[in-house]
């Protein structure tokens, strides 16, 4: 999940670099959109595939004004030394940006259907009740978390079925809904 996660595909940038070589100095149209095309390798992190096609241009659309207003000049964005690495650093920063607008965009990254194949929450919740876990998951996560970095560290250092996450998704699906997770070990 890591290197999915902060992996920016290279042939992305190549399509980017391509349509760059114009000599222009400001971004123009084709420019713009080639960003936003590259933009469409990241819709496999974890935070955007569940995003509705409309939200994801939207969050595209976020990406690539901020690049273009913090390099106004494309030709000499794209010959950066660490131009992947700088990319990677926006999305990122859009999608902390995105969670700290508003926690409940954290079903994006725990989407009701992982959280009932990992036997998290129970089938058949209507929109009321996921709600309901989401506030509760919210709330908790705030809790557990000072800063929204630390919530970040936590998602990426999360390998471990008893993590402080794990913990609070049970927590909050066993006081709603009367939902018991337990974990089994299994011994071979």
């Amino acid at each position: 999940m890591k290197r999915m996660f902060l992996c920016l595909p290279v042939v992305a940038m190549f399509l980017v670099g391509l349509i760059g070589c114009s000599g222009k100095r400001e971004w123009n149209h084709q420019q713009r959109q080639a960003m936003r095309q590259a933009l469409r390798e990241y819709r496999d992190m974890v935070y955007l595939n569940d995003l509705t096609d409309a939200e994801y241009l939207i969050f595209t659309d976020e990406v690539a004004t901020d690049l273009e207003t913090s390099y106004p000049v494309y030709a000499a964005f794209i010959e950066l030394p660490g131009v992947e690495d700088t990319v990677d650093m926006v999305v990122v920063e859009t999608i902390v940006d995105y969670l700290n607008a508003d926690a409940h965009n954290m079903r994006h990254i725990y989407p009701y259907h992982t959280l009932v194949a990992q036997g998290v929450l129970p089938k058949g919740l209507d929109r009321t009740q996921q709600r309901q876990f989401y506030n509760c998951f919210a709330q908790q996560v705030n809790n557990e978390f000072v800063t929204m970095q630390n919530f970040v560290a936590a998602i990426l250092a999360d390998t471990t079925s008893n993590s402080a996450i794990r913990q609070i998704e049970a927590e909050c699906a066993n006081s709603l809904f009367d939902w018991v997770v337990t974990e089994i070990d299994i011994v071979e």
